[in-house]
């Protein structure tokens, strides 16, 4: 059970990278696109920013929680790096329990965010709900919550970033 659950997070993981792949490479592409329209042509496309805005909402959340995954998410780890044995262990799992609380708050209030605001329309893209530039924020919490779960699950409370980019804490 334990290992296709960390099967189904590694291919959510691979979604996200696409996802957050996607959304770059569109912000990049219409980018130039306004400034051209607006510095050559003398006539600005009102759609890039905005859309290139709510392209950055997506990415930011979903890059979170791949962030989060691969153990590149901000974190102090002078105290872990610190401690051995079972304090180790507990400062491990009540940091992931915060994270965790984090996450359902992200996801209740978010929800609760998107119902709200699902009814009302982006001035610039008026078939679009305002509700999608908030769907990021419940979306992104389920994602982290289920990583969460996994590293709990797991018991690898204190990943190292892929690449071994950083130095460790010295305890000296």
């Amino acid at each position: 059970m334990q290992a296709s659950y960390v099967a189904a997070m590694e291919a959510l993981h691979r979604i996200c990278m696409f996802v957050a792949g996607v959304c770059l490479v569109v912000i990049t592409l219409i980018i130039p696109w306004g400034v051209f329209t607006r510095y050559v042509l003398n006539y600005g496309s009102s759609w890039p920013e905005p859309l290139a805005v709510l392209l950055m909402i997506w990415f930011s959340f979903i890059a979170a929680a791949l962030c989060y995954r691969e153990g590149l998410h901000i974190s102090v780890r002078i105290l872990p790096s610190m401690l051995q044995g079972w304090p180790r262990v507990l400062v491990g799992g009540a940091a992931e329990l915060a994270m965790a609380g984090i996450n359902l708050f992200m996801l209740f209030w978010g929800v609760r965010l998107v119902h709200t605001t699902w009814f009302q329309v982006i001035s610039d893209f008026p078939i679009v709900s305002v509700g999608i530039s908030y769907l990021p924020v419940p979306v992104g919490g389920a994602i982290t919550l289920m990583f969460v779960t996994e590293r709990l699950w797991t018991g690898r409370l204190f990943l190292d970033p892929a690449g071994g980019g950083l130095a460790p804490a010295s305890v000296e």
